[in-house]
């Protein structure tokens, strides 16, 4: 709990100005909002390598889904609500559509098994346990997993590469954001796309249980998106972003965007 970084500057802009929200800054963690771009993040995040092991995302998704049962009070009524409009948690239609069945990059993949054929996957993972059983799945499948941080591996592709990028539940652990966001930049061909779901900052549910939301996970957690501000995040990238989940964005825990190329990037 003590291997943490000095405080960072905002990750969008890179102001040093940021006001901390005392009711979201459990000690020794201080969360913080940007004064100039209003991007929410984690001032003193862990290094690298204590995300590796001690707050690997199998450990700490564990204790927090044991602790809040997976729950807070509004989220039956928003699944309720996604199921009766026929939103489905699984993307793998819309992904074939928009990555045209080609070659897709799952960056912080987890596991490794949300790219499905006819798609050919390839990976990222920073967690020891995950990438060897990531690896393993993505080769029986033509592809690749690569082992480590997102924004540092993400440089090692060829420029062009990828048909399409996942960031499914990975933007938010990401130190180093804007990096990432400028290695998809260069790995997607121009015709691909990027996927991307993050927690929703500006969500209802959060408003109304605070501290307790079902998005605060410490440490691991290192950034809180709102549309807004993940929206000016992927332009300094030179991406355009399409709301995905348009119906039920206020009330969705998540946002989920797609990114395309801009035409002046």
């Amino acid at each position: 709990m003590k291997d943490t970084t000095p405080y960072r500057a905002c990750p969008t802009c890179g102001d040093d100005a940021a006001s901390a929200l005392d009711a979201y800054s459990p000690d020794p963690w201080v969360v913080a909002q940007c004064g100039s771009c209003a991007l929410v993040y984690l001032r003193n995040p862990p290094a690298y390598e204590a995300l590796e092991e001690d707050f690997a995302w199998e450990k700490t998704y564990v204790e927090k889904k044991a602790k809040s049962k997976g729950s807070t009070p509004l989220s039956p009524y928003i699944r309720k609500l996604r199921n009766s409009l026929g939103i489905r948690r699984d993307k793998t239609a819309q992904w074939r559509r928009w990555f045209n069945d080609g070659h897709v990059l799952d960056i912080g993949c987890g596991w490794g098994d949300l790219i499905k054929p006819p798609m050919t996957p390839y990976g990222i993972e920073l967690s020891s346990g995950l990438h060897e059983k990531a690896d393993a799945l993505m080769r029986a499948r033509g592809g690749y997993c690569v082992k480590g941080a997102g924004a540092e591996a993400i440089w090692d592709f060829d420029e062009g590469q990828f048909d399409g990028i996942l960031m499914n539940s990975y933007l938010e652990h990401e130190v180093d954001a804007m990096r990432v966001l400028k290695g998809a930049h260069r790995a997607v061909k121009s015709t691909g796309g990027v996927f991307i779901r993050v927690p929703n900052f500006a969500s209802l549910n959060r408003r109304v249980v605070g501290p307790k939301w079902c998005g605060f996970r410490y440490p691991d957690h290192v950034n809180y998106f709102t549309l807004a501000t993940l929206t000016d995040m992927a332009a300094r990238a030179g991406f355009t972003t399409e709301l995905v989940n348009k119906v039920t964005l206020h009330m969705d825990d998540n946002v989920s965007v797609l990114l395309r190329k801009s035409a002046t990037s």
